[in-house]
């Protein structure tokens, strides 16, 4: 019997071994599936659309091969598409059972620049690019609402041998199980052979009755021996005995090979070979953020927002050691353009006239989108200096007028150190635009200059001077105290003879809010601030003996009619939302020369 269980030990061993191997070898699927993309290869763009991408689970591998430069990026379907709308292009989209289709989209919109030659490096709206010579490989892992586009240098097709390619799984969970269930069965097999055979040879035996034997005398050793052999002879039976036992330990040595087998299949198995029955961890929960119902996105995520301002601070900062206005125009607009370019021809013209302070690139410290799906978009960030010698907080307002635009920073102010900003939405929400005429909060953003210039021009007599915290705000406190300075040095020189009046006024430039989240705004205005000197007496002059930028300014160095000199503010309010109790709050600003005239 001891037998029969051995027999059913190895069919039963042979069975699991063989599976085991079987679903690691034979029965094993591929680990991959392949779509490749066909075009004509006609346009110099092709979009392949983000359904065609997770139409099969897991990551994309995307493989592009071309004869030159090989362009890839990816970002939201939306934002490509309007980046595409004035040029042609192949769209890729999934057609039927499994297959891709490919069609040639006409532009349906007009940019506001050159389309032909346009190179897609670069631009604000990617998240992620790619680029390299030849042939390019990247694995992404994109939701259904993001593309990727591919092109060669924005004037010559598009390469078209493209293909994507996602993993299967192929893991083989019993395999291990198996192998190792059928090498314990094998050994147990082994086990009850052996037994059997033990068996066997204790029943082969003599079996002998027991006789009363006479009584004899003892022999003496010497004379049972031969006289010739000297040697001892052996009975059968403890021959056979010796035998026996040397054949059991030969079929005891049949297991040795049996298990390295199945020791060496174990080996071979990789963690996939086996189930994974690892305890996961239960996930913490994470505070929930409420995103209003049909908000749209965050106009970029905070890697496009970080790339951004670093490559808003690496234009600067070129253009500010060139003097070039044109390029510092690449990513400047508005009233911070209008303070470079004044400084720039004072530095031209000044040689020790200080550069104004560069814009940081990192660390940005906060974060703020725009939540919109159209044109123009705005952002507001916040960086902190690394330069441990000039610390400084920069606070910025940047937009993106169209999809073939760049963000540039319209307002740059410098937040101070006691600074406390109010309660802001999370990168990943965003942040509602204000309308400039928004009656949602204490004052209308569009309003707000006015009434701080009226502050400036009236202090305590302004009717807005209770809406405005003005005890705290460090602003009014420089232009009241550069007034002061202005009109001491002109009584040094020109007493009786000269003087000089002060005037606010809103700037020319539109406002920018953003919300906050107790439904207030951070708004950034601009403000011009203007003094003019002029003589009193008709035979006196003003001269600019010790004013070297109004002369650099104005090409002369007296004036009998006078000079009007106007500095820029860009200034970020917080303004509370209408019946709030809070005043409006100065949050930071930067002020600086804008130009100097001959007065009429």
């Amino acid at each position: 019997m001891r037998f029969v269980w051995a027999v059913v030990a190895f069919v039963i061993a042979a069975a699991m071994i063989g599976a085991g191997i079987a679903q690691r070898t034979v029965f094993q699927g591929p680990s991959e599936t392949t779509a490749a993309v066909q075009t004509e290869g006609t346009t110099p763009y092709t979009l392949i659309d983000g359904s065609v991408l997770t139409s099969t689970p897991g990551a994309q591998t995307l493989r592009v091969a071309g004869d030159g430069a090989v362009f890839v990026s990816y970002g939201r379907t939306s934002d490509m598409q309007a980046w595409l709308s004035d040029t042609r292009y192949t769209s890729v989209v999934p057609g039927g059972e499994g297959s891709l289709q490919t069609s040639v989209v006409e532009p349906t919109a007009t940019a506001t620049g050159q389309v032909a030659g346009r190179s897609p490096v670069d631009s604000d709206l990617w998240l992620d690019e790619f680029e390299q010579t030849g042939s390019l490989s990247t694995t992404l892992q994109l939701p259904a609402d993001m593309s990727v586009l591919v092109a060669s240098d924005g004037t010559a097709p598009a390469p078209s041998d493209i293909s994507v390619t996602w993993p299967i799984d192929d893991s083989t969970p019993w395999a291990g199980p198996l192998i190792v269930g059928g090498g314990i069965a094998l050994l147990a097999g082994l086990v009850l052979y052996l037994l059997g055979i033990r068996h066997v040879r204790r029943s082969r035996r003599p079996r002998r009755k027991g006789l009363p034997l006479p009584v004899t005398e003892p022999i003496s050793i010497g004379e049972s021996r031969t006289a010739g052999t000297g040697v001892v002879s052996e009975s059968p039976a403890r021959r056979g005995r010796v035998r026996g036992a040397l054949g059991g330990g030969r079929r005891a040595l049949i297991a040795v090979p049996a298990l390295g087998v199945s020791l060496t299949l174990l080996a071979g198995c990789s963690a996939d070979a086996w189930p994974q029955l690892a305890a996961t961890e239960t996930p913490s929960a994470s505070p929930t953020v409420i995103v209003p119902e049909g908000q749209f996105p965050p106009a970029v995520t905070e890697a496009q927002a970080t790339r951004i301002v670093s490559r808003v601070s690496t234009a600067v900062t070129q253009a500010d050691a060139s003097l070039d206005k044109t390029a510092a125009a690449t990513r400047l607009t508005g009233p911070a353009l209008a303070e470079r370019e004044t400084n720039y021809t004072l530095r031209a013209a000044i040689t020790d006239r200080p550069a104004l302070p560069a814009i940081p690139a990192e660390p940005v410290q906060i974060i703020l989108p725009q939540t919109t799906g159209a044109w123009p978009r705005t952002l507001m960030t916040v960086v902190e200096s690394a330069d441990a010698a000039t610390p400084t907080t920069t606070i910025m307002m940047m937009t993106q007028e169209t999809p073939w635009a760049e963000y540039k920073a319209a307002y740059v102010g410098n937040l101070e150190a006691s600074t406390n900003l109010p309660e802001l939405a999370a990168p990943y929400v965003g942040a509602t635009q204000v309308p400039p005429d928004s009656s949602f909060l204490v004052m209308e953003p569009q309003k707000v200059a006015e009434a701080y210039s009226d502050i400036i021009n009236n202090g305590q007599n302004s009717a807005s001077y209770g809406l405005f915290d003005t005890a705290n705000d460090l602003l009014l406190t420089a232009i009241q105290d550069n007034k002061t300075k202005r009109t001491d040095e002109l009584n040094q020189t020109g007493q009786g003879t000269a003087e000089i009046s002060f005037a606010a006024s809103a700037g020319p430039a539109s406002p920018i809010a953003l919300a906050t989240l107790d439904t207030g705004a951070i708004v950034a205005v601009n403000v011009y601030e203007s003094d003019t000197a002029k003589p009193t007496n008709a035979d006196a002059v003003i001269k600019l003996d010790n004013n070297p930028a109004v002369k650099a300014l104005t090409g002369v160095d007296q004036s009998a009619t006078g000079f009007t000199t106007t500095y820029s503010d860009q200034v970020f309010f917080y303004v509370p939302s209408q019946g709030s109790d809070d005043q409006i709050r100065l949050l930071g600003y930067r002020s600086s020369l804008l130009e100097a005239k001959v007065s009429p």
